[in-house]
C-alpha cells in the first residue's frame, strides 16, 4: 500500500470511520412489483442516486415501518392508498416534506401539511369474467348489490382490508354509501363473506384470479383488470358500481428515520414530476396522474363516466385501524 494510503486509513481508524455510506435508498412499494422495479431503476437513472424496493402491500407497509420505528429499514414509501399514509401520520412515521414539484399536484390531492402526496389515482371496479358469470346465467356485474346474489358462492374475488389497501377501500366505499355508519357497512360485508372465494393479501390478486376462472368477478381497481386483459384474457370487462365507488389516492412520503433523507427527498421531487407520471403505461398501469401538466392516458378510467362515492381519505385513514379490526372480529380474520 503507498505511504498516502496508509496514511488516509490511518486517519481514519482514529477517527473512528469506515468508508464513506454509498448514496442509497430503499423504497417501500405499494404498487405492482413491475411499476415498483420500473420506477426505482428509472430515479437511478435519473439521478445517479442507487435505489432499491421491496414490495408490500399498504397493510403489510404500515406494520413493517411502525415495527422498525426505531431502525428504519426505508428511506421512502411509493404507493398504495393514502388512507394508510394518514395513519402512518398519526403515529408519527412519517417526515413532512414541501417538495419543489408540489404546486403542480391537483389540489386536494395532497396532505395539507406536506407530511404526504398523491401520486396517482385508482378507481374501484368489478373486474368480470363472462365466461364464468354466463355459466351462472349472470351478466357482468354492476352493482354492489348484485355481488350479494346466491349465485357468486365461492366466486368472489377480494382481499382482506388488514393487509390490503385495495380491500379496505372497498370496505369504506361501503361506509360512505351507509352514510358513514359502520355497522350496516359490517353488515354488508357479512353478507357477501359467503361468496368470498378466499381473503387475499393483496388487491391485484382478484384481478388474476377472475381472469384465469377461478373466480367469477373480482373487487379490484380498474387498471389491474385492463392489465389482465392486455396480458390475454379475452373473457374479462371493466364495470362500476352503479351505487358508486371508492378510489384509491396512491401516495408517497419520506419517512421519519430514513438513513438518506436528502435522497429519499430526491425521490419525491422525482415521483411527483411529470416525467415519472407519464411511465405506468409502459408496464400497464393505467392510473390517473396527479400532476396537473400530465394528461391521462387513454386506457385509464374516464371520471366523467362514473359515480364516485365522497371518499375522505383523512377520514378513512384515521379510522383504519379500529375498522379493520372490526372486520377481522366480526367477518374474517386475516389471511394467514
Amino acid at each position: 500500500m503507498r505511504p498516502l494510503a496508509i496514511a488516509l486509513v490511518a486517519v481514519l481508524m482514529a477517527a473512528g470511520c469506515s468508508a464513506p455510506r454509498r448514496d442509497k435508498i430503499t423504497v417501500a412499494c405499494g404498487a405492482s412489483e413491475r411499476w415498483c422495479a420500473m420506477m426505482v431503476k428509472r430515479f437511478s437513472d435519473s439521478t445517479g442516486v442507487e435505489a432499491d424496493f421491496v414490495r408490500l402491500s399498504s397493510g403489510e407497509a404500515l406494520e413493517r415501518i411502525k415495527g422498525a420505528r426505531a431502525r428504519q429499514e426505508f428511506d421512502v414509501w411509493h404507493g398504495g392508498p393514502a388512507d394508510s399514509y394518514v395513519a402512518a401520520k398519526s403515529q408519527g412515521l412519517l417526515e413532512p416534506y414541501k417538495s419543489e414539484k408540489s404546486g403542480e399536484i391537483r389540489q386536494g390531492w395532497a396532505d395539507r401539511e406536506n407530511a404526504w402526496s398523491g401520486v396517482y389515482v385508482s378507481v374501484l371496479a368489478f373486474c368480470n369474467n363472462t365466461k364464468e358469470l354466463a355459466k351462472r346465467g349472470m351478466q357482468p356485474i354492476r352493482s354492489w348489490r348484485e355481488l350479494l346474489d346466491e349465485r357468486l358462492r365461492g366466486s368472489v374475488a377480494i382481499a382482506h382490508p388488514a393487509t390490503s389497501g385495495t380491500a379496505y377501500a372497498a370496505l369504506w366505499t361501503q361506509v360512505e354509501l351507509s352514510g358513514r355508519d359502520q355497522d350496516p357497512a359490517l353488515g354488508y360485508m357479512r353478507g357477501l363473506h359467503p361468496n368470498v372465494l378466499r381473503y387475499n393479501t393483496a388487491g391485484s390478486a382478484a384481478a388474476l384470479q377472475a381472469a384465469k376462472g377461478e373466480a367469477a368477478v373480482g373487487v379490484v381497481f380498474s387498471h389491474d383488470c385492463v392489465a389482465a386483459q392486455e396480458q390475454g384474457y379475452p373473457n374479462l370487462k371493466v364495470t362500476f358500481p352503479q351505487e358508486g365507488t371508492g378510489y384509491e389516492l396512491g401516495g408517497l412520503a419520506v419517512l421519519a428515520g430514513a438513513h438518506n433523507p436528502d435522497s429519499a427527498r430526491k425521490y419525491v421531487d422525482w415521483a411527483l414530476s411529470g416525467a415519472s407520471q407519464r411511465l405506468g403505461p409502459l408496464v400497464k398501469f393505467y392510473a390517473l396522474p396527479t400532476n396537473t401538466r400530465m394528461p391521462a392516458h387513454s386506457k385509464a378510467v374516464d371520471l366523467t363516466t362514473v359515480k364516485l362515492v365522497s371518499y375522505d381519505v383523512e377520514v378513512a385513514g384515521r379510522a383504519k385501524q379500529a375498522l379493520v379490526g372490526r372486520f377481522s372480529a366480526e367477518v374474517a380474520g386475516p389471511p394467514a
